[in-house]
């Protein structure tokens, strides 16, 4: 369990920043022959570096650094994930963002396995862990999409860096949390019970709120405002509202 129930690791390095610590793990997705299932390493990599930078980025963190664990081979599979994670990096913005890698050079692997980490640190007066209030409402940015449903990395109903980064600009919304294999009701829960409320689930709301969201395909967020139409607009990204904290 992470620094008060997400996703996330959060440690004073001194008196006004944070070290914000996140990561993702991957395992059987590629293309080797136990893989489950079957697609391409570029894009697991792509994906699994995502993850670990949308939790790093919505806390209010800046990147630093990025680890990556592989427990395949150096080549065919280590470069395929390897150009996967740099293409995520690129797409973020983070091309030059310092990177550690390892892989696997003593045994031979039949499952592709993954694992990234990204170091980050964060101003004190920016992070936005347990800011949410009070009758704030909560949204959800994204479709909660996995496996076979998400065979591109640049779907337009799943969220990416940019979408966080369009979120955090505005100073009325409070959390920002990734959705993940927890589903997207749960994700809202312990957003409520984190700052002493409950939700208040908004019952036009038609999203499937146990899917799995996989890589963080979705996130919720909450604010002090309803969002306006133009608003709406300019996140580009299908948006519902899950309901209210009461």
């Amino acid at each position: 369990m992470g620094y008060l129930g997400r996703d996330v690791e959060v440690v004073s390095i001194n008196e006004t920043q944070y070290l914000v610590v996140a990561c993702d793990s991957c395992g059987a997705i590629g293309m080797k022959e136990l893989d489950a299932y079957k697609i391409s390493w570029f894009i697991t990599g792509k994906l699994t570096a995502r993850v670990a930078l949308l939790e790093v980025i919505s806390t209010g963190g800046v990147a630093q650094m990025l680890s990556v664990a592989i427990s395949n081979e150096p080549s065919p599979t280590g470069d395929e994930l390897i150009k996967g994670v740099k293409d995520e990096l690129e797409s973020a913005g983070l091309a030059n963002l310092p990177i550690v890698i390892s892989t696997e050079k003593n045994m031979p692997t039949q499952q592709t396995g993954l694992g990234v980490s990204v170091i980050g640190v964060a101003e004190k007066s920016n992070l936005r862990i347990g800011t949410s209030q009070p009758r704030d409402y909560v949204y959800c940015l994204g479709l909660p999409k996995v496996g076979p449903e998400l065979s591109d990395p640049e779907d337009p109903e799943i969220v990416n860096v940019k979408s966080v980064r369009a979120l955090i600009r505005n100073p009325w919304i409070h959390d920002i949390i990734p959705v993940g294999s927890r589903g997207i009701r749960l994700e809202a829960e312990q957003l409520a019970t984190s700052v002493n409320t409950r939700l208040q689930v908004e019952p036009s709301c038609a999203l499937d709120l146990e899917k799995s969201a996989g890589p963080s395909t979705c996130l919720i967020f909450s604010s002090l405002e309803a969002l306006d139409a133009n608003y709406i607009r300019e996140l580009n990204v299908p948006l519902a509202r899950i309901g209210r904290l009461a």
